[in-house]
This record gives structure tokens, C-alpha cells and sequence, in this order.
């Protein structure tokens, strides 16, 4: 925890003590958001982990039941939350952009990163996951290209900065991320 301190300094006017990733899914944005808040001394949330803890639910029954307009709902209630804690790494849904106060929440709240993913990578990586309510379909892999043509404009527009996720592992992403935040906030 050697580089805590910086977790104070300065960031496009937003402090390194308030971090949101956003991307798509299988970007591995818990994974890296569990890394990059233990290098910066940060506590972690990953957003769909509260959701279901709040509701007492898992995600896939609260679709079935409700709907992706219920999840979404849900979510917005969690994100308008988990923006204004302190001292923290947040690890935000794929869907979270979609939604309009989302976005300026994330934004204006926080510095946030997109972990930009390609399609093929998504694929290999939440091939055997049946936690996806929206892969079960017949064809994942087109499902997440039209979610991906969708989103990334959004992901994009939220992003304070994006960072290709392809290459490294996620430890080695998170101190990417972290060297970069370092760098802009010596500017």
C-alpha cells in the first residue's frame, strides 16, 4: 500500500479517492477494481454484488421477475448511492450507462475509466457464465456485438479515460490504470 498517497492527489478536479469502472461485460471490472483498490488503499464495491445483497436476490431471478426495467431501476438506486461514498473503487454493471443520470453521476462524481474490451475477448471470457441474463440467447457472441454498438458511445462519453483490457493480466491492468492517474494527476 505503498502508493496510498496518491489517492489524494488531483484528477481533472476529482480526487484519486473516488473510482468508477465502466465497460462491458467479461472487461473484468471487478477483478481489476479489486486490484486497483488495493493499491490505492481504497475500499471495493462491485455495484452488482449490492444490488443483489440489497435485494436479497440474484441478479438473473431479478430479471425474471421484474424485468431489465426493474434491474435497471434498481441499479440507478444502487449507482445514485455507491457515487457519493468516499474512498472507493466501484465496479459498475455493463447496462449502468444506459441510463442517463447514471452516466452523470459516474462522471461528475468520480474519475472514471472504461475498460475497453473487444467482442472476441468478451466472448472467451464469459463463455461458461450463466450469471449473464442477457447472453442467454441462442447467439452470445451477437447479442454482445449489438450491446457493444450500443454502449461503447456511452461508455466513451462517461469515461474520463479508457484503457484497452486485452493485454496483461489484471493486476498488471490495475497498475496500468494506476500509473496513469498518477501521470495526469502530475500535470
Amino acid at each position: 500500500m505503498g502508493d496510498a498517497p496518491a489517492a489524494h492527489k488531483q484528477v481533472q478536479g476529482s480526487t484519486l479517492n473516488k473510482l468508477f469502472l465502466v465497460g462491458p461485460m467479461g472487461a473484468g471490472k471487478t477483478t481489476v477494481g479489486r486490484h486497483l483498490a488495493d493499491l490505492l488503499g481504497l475500499a471495493f464495491i462491485d455495484a452488482d454484488h449490492e444490488i443483489e445483497r440489497r435485494t436479497g436476490a440474484s441478479i438473473p431471478w431479478i430479471f425474471e421477475k421484474e424485468g431489465e426495467a426493474g434491474f435497471r431501476s434498481r441499479e440507478e438506486a444502487v449507482i445514485a448511492d455507491l457515487t457519493l461514498q468516499e474512498h472507493v473503487v466501484i465496479a459498475t454493471g455493463g447496462g449502468a450507462v444506459m441510463r442517463e443520470i447514471n452516466r452523470q453521476h459516474l462522471h461528475q462524481r468520480g474519475v472514471v475509466i472504461y475498460l475497453y474490451t473487444p467482442v472476441a475477448t468478451q466472448v472467451a471470457r464469459t463463455s461458461r457464465d450463466r450469471n449473464r441474463p442477457l447472453l442467454h440467447t441462442r447467439n452470445p457472441e451477437a447479442k454482445l456485438r449489438e450491446l457493444m454498438e450500443i454502449r461503447d458511445p456511452l461508455y466513451r462519453e462517461v469515461a474520463h479515460h479508457v484503457v484497452m483490457t486485452s493485454d496483461g493480466s489484471a493486476r498488471e491492468l490495475a497498475q496500468k490504470i494506476l500509473h496513469l492517474l498518477q501521470s495526469n494527476a502530475l500535470r
